[in-house]
């Protein structure tokens, strides 16, 4: 208790000894960076709190019941640090700029202190994150902008943060429930695709106060995001060695003469310049056989990719709706090659714009029409197998009938709803996607609709 009643003591201590000469231009490139402030002792460390030395409290920090509370500490010089890379970035704050949004480089790493129940974590990378989305809201003049942490980025400069964790945690994303006026979607999906069995990020709700040099601000209600590269591989798989993918480009489409290396960016083992594992999918996938002899068609994919997995992901993403992924467009999921299967898994990831008909044409239909197979061959071939559609469509049920139906989906987002709406109504002018109130309440009511909707639209698909 004696330390929550001492945060704010504690925050403005902590700014006033936080002080650096300059920062570095990218989360890879820290040596050329010139610290003035690396005398301090890290009295808050203790080994469930801070070390690596324990398995992730996904209890203290995933709390499905709770809404927490973070604090970031940056100093005046690297905010504004932050902010200028920003505007190289994607143009003038509430203006941008012409052309594509999109930038190749990801936002600068800062040093700056993490407040948590009045517990402090030293030194953590902290960076803006993001591409259209974060590149909209920029241009729009809204700083609700997502983060990311780092809790041991700057241990080369700080040896007093080495292999610093946040209860287990070495990386975490809070993301700005960006298009999302209910704040729910993020939480909700990923809710989904875990209680379906497949491989997922926890999430959690978070309010996020930034103090740049002015005292904390409200930055509004956030969702705290696991990262797949950090415990989500750790803990849902039983061998982390496997290489990591996050696709991003023409290839991630898996459309035929596609493939390069630098679409499937590697997230582990990248110093092995070894892609053997994803050209064997593409070998597989657009093996002349495919239709003279589908069983040894499928017998040779399912030496390289978990189909299982793959049409159950499917089935969930087409039944929730979320356009923003596989099928409309070349990003938002991960491949892991399981060393246990030595089979690529897929991992969804990124769902704020899931449980919509979303943009970009819409969310997929159940029965996929109108998808160019050329384009998008691991639906559009799957889906034309006999015995993968038989398998999908055995998915497709499954999902209405059990992590999608309607009754207790209402009743989520009931709760849900009750829980975070005080936070989301509360947010402030300028860090909030809401022009008022009620778009919050409006928000919730049309995820309640969409639901049953869904459920009238599988019934009629599998019918």
């Amino acid at each position: 208790m004696m330390k929550k009643i001492l945060l704010p003591i504690i925050l403005l201590i902590s700014f006033m000894a936080c002080e650096q000469e300059r920062i570095g231009t990218s989360e890879d490139d820290n040596e050329d960076i010139i610290f003035d402030d690396t005398d301090f002792e890290a009295t808050d460390w203790t080994t469930d709190t801070h070390s690596n030395d324990v398995d992730p409290n996904f209890e203290e920090v995933f709390d499905d019941n709770a809404v927490k509370r973070l604090d970031l500490v940056i100093t005046a010089d690297r905010w504004e640090t932050m902010l200028d890379d920003m505007t190289s970035l994607y143009g003038t704050f509430g203006v941008g700029r012409g052309g594509n949004s999109f930038s190749d480089e990801n936002p600068v790493f800062v040093p700056a202190e993490v407040f948590y129940e009045g517990t402090q974590w030293y030194k953590v990378g902290v960076r803006f994150k993001g591409n259209s989305s974060l590149a909209s809201t920029w241009k729009s003049g809204n700083m609700k902008l997502s983060f990311k942490l780092d809790f041991d980025e700057f241990e080369d400069d700080y040896p007093q943060i080495k292999n610093q964790r946040f209860y287990g945690f070495k990386k975490l994303s809070l993301k700005n429930n960006y298009n999302d006026k209910s704040m729910l979607r993020e939480k909700v999906a990923g809710d989904i695709f875990r209680n379906a069995g497949l491989v997922g990020s926890h999430t959690a709700f978070y309010t996020l106060y930034v103090d740049h040099g002015e005292g904390p601000v409200y930055f509004g209600l956030y969702t705290l995001v696991e990262e797949v590269d950090d415990t989500v591989i750790d803990t849902q798989f039983a061998n982390n060695d496997g290489n990591l993918y996050q696709p991003d480009g023409d290839g991630a489409s898996f459309a035929s003469g596609t493939f390069s290396e630098s679409v499937f960016g590697k997230e582990t083992n990248e110093d092995a310049a070894d892609w053997s594992d994803i050209q064997n999918l593409f070998t597989a996938l657009h093996a002349d056989n495919r239709t003279s002899n589908a069983a040894a068609w499928r017998t040779s994919l399912e030496s390289v990719l978990d189909t299982d997995v793959f049409l159950k992901y499917l089935a969930v993403n087409t039944v929730i709706q979320n356009w923003d992924t596989y099928g409309r467009m070349t990003h938002n999921y991960f491949l892991y090659n399981n060393p246990e299967t030595n089979l690529l898994t897929w991992i969804p990831w990124d769902n704020n714009e899931a449980l919509q008909t979303g943009n970009m044409g819409g969310s997929l239909p159940l029965n996929f029409s109108g998808l160019s197979s050329a384009q998008w061959p691991l639906i559009g071939y799957l889906y034309a197998d006999a015995t993968y559609k038989a398998q999908y469509d055995t998915y497709v049920e499954e999902v209405i009938n059990g992590v999608f139906n309607p009754s207790d989906m209402q009743a989520t987002y009931t709760t849900y709803a009750t829980l975070v709406e005080p936070y989301a109504t509360s947010e402030i002018r300028g860090y909030s996607f809401l022009n008022s109130s009620s778009d919050f309440q409006s928000a919730v009511n049309t995820l309640k609709t969409h639901v049953t909707q869904r459920s009238a639209a599988v019934a009629a698909y599998l019918d």
